[in-house]
């Protein structure tokens, strides 16, 4: 027997590792338990601002004002202070490449439906949950530690994925190892995310970083045609959280690959057919199928055809009438819908009588009961 791909066995309190390409989980660690994400928590607040770039609510060269709250965050920032106006793209770029806390404070107000940043967090938690992630809760916009404010990791890998997917044309910033904002704080001027140097493909997205939290990581890499998207939290230092992110590219990208699993108008299997003009019909996919799969395994994948039978005739060509569930070693089942390869007209007098009389010789042999 071949063997399975090797399972990633992560440090990280909490992991999520999705193949965006085939849209196949390659690993979930405690990936729907609601953690504070820290930092990473900002990508909720892109996502909002990139959604009203696209809507025209905001343009990046429109100047923004500095509050005195905005102004007031610790932590990571970029000095802003309550003289700025200070233009979109500069906000973006502040808020990705220098996890300026005071640059998504500037950002939430701008957009918030009450002009607070309370009023912005209760608005990202409603559209997170519009988006799908169901164990996200916003009390800022950005990850500063605070009661209620969480987001599950695979919460962090769906919202990565639509910042990936609908606004490709913003993408590029994350890739972005250096930006410098007016000179004011030339000790915090580089991406913080260590993949971008490493030449292994990645280019994006947020680490986060606090003592509650931990040492986490949004991550994404691309090589070839396939992307990997994924999610660490929880790690105990930078050294850490670098390396696991590294094996964790490494390992999605070498253990698993892409095959063909089934050509469009090739027959599959054969499905028996009632009361049709053919006792069978023949079974294909209505287009070409690839799977990622192991690769120590990706030939000798478990698979079963599974339909409700027999099938009523009449049947057209075409019509979806089975499943195909591949079983590949570690990873989910995946099911591929089945189409007839051919029309079966519903059988003259002479099909209905046989089978009118096979059904009698059955019910004589076996009983009413279907036996004794």
């Amino acid at each position: 027997m071949a063997l399975p791909a090797r399972a990633f066995d992560t440090s990280a309190r909490a992991a999520f590792i999705l193949d965006q390409t085939t849209n196949t989980i390659l690993l979930a660690k405690d990936a729907d338990t609601p953690i504070p994400p820290a930092s990473m928590s900002k990508l909720m607040t892109l996502y909002v601002a990139f959604e009203a770039l696209r809507d025209g609510r905001l343009t990046m060269d429109e100047r923004l004002p500095v509050s005195t709250h905005a102004m007031n965050y610790g932590g990571s920032t970029m000095f802003l202070d309550t003289t700025d106006k200070v233009r979109v793209e500069d906000l973006l770029q502040g808020i990705i490449v220098l996890s300026g806390n005071d640059a998504c404070a500037v950002i939430a107000e701008a957009l918030s439906p009450d002009g607070t940043e309370a009023g912005f967090a209760r608005y990202m938690t409603q559209r997170a949950q519009q988006l799908g992630m169901t164990n996200s809760t916003f009390a800022n916009s950005n990850g500063w530690p605070a009661d209620g404010h969480r987001m599950s990791v695979r919460d962090l890998a769906l919202l990565a994925n639509h910042i990936i997917t609908d606004f490709p044309e913003y993408y590029k910033f994350f890739s972005e190892q250096r930006f410098e904002f007016d000179g004011r704080a030339p000790q915090n001027v580089h991406n913080r995310n260590p993949l971008l140097s490493m030449g292994i493909g990645a280019d994006g997205l947020k680490t986060g970083h606090t003592q509650e939290a931990g040492y986490g990581l949004v991550g994404s890499a691309k090589q070839g045609d396939r992307r990997v998207i994924f999610v660490l939290s929880g790690m105990d230092s930078t050294r850490t959280r670098a390396e696991e992110a590294r094996s964790v590219v490494n390992w999605a990208f070498r253990q698993f690959g892409e095959a063909q699993i089934a050509k469009a108008g090739t027959e599959i299997a054969r499905a028996d057919v009632w009361m049709g003009a053919q006792p069978s019909v023949g079974l294909t996919v209505a287009q070409d199928q690839v799977a990622l799969l192991p690769v120590l395994d990706a030939e000798k994948v478990a698979a079963e055809v599974v339909y409700n039978g027999p099938l009523q005739a009449p049947i057209k060509a075409g019509d979806q009438v089975a499943q195909l569930i591949l079983k590949p070693e570690g990873l989910p089942e995946k099911s591929l819908p089945l189409v007839a390869m051919s029309d079966v007209p519903t059988g003259g007098f002479g099909v209905r009588l046989r089978t009118a009389s096979t059904k009698l010789v059955k019910q004589l042999r076996d009983g009413p009961e279907g036996g004794f």
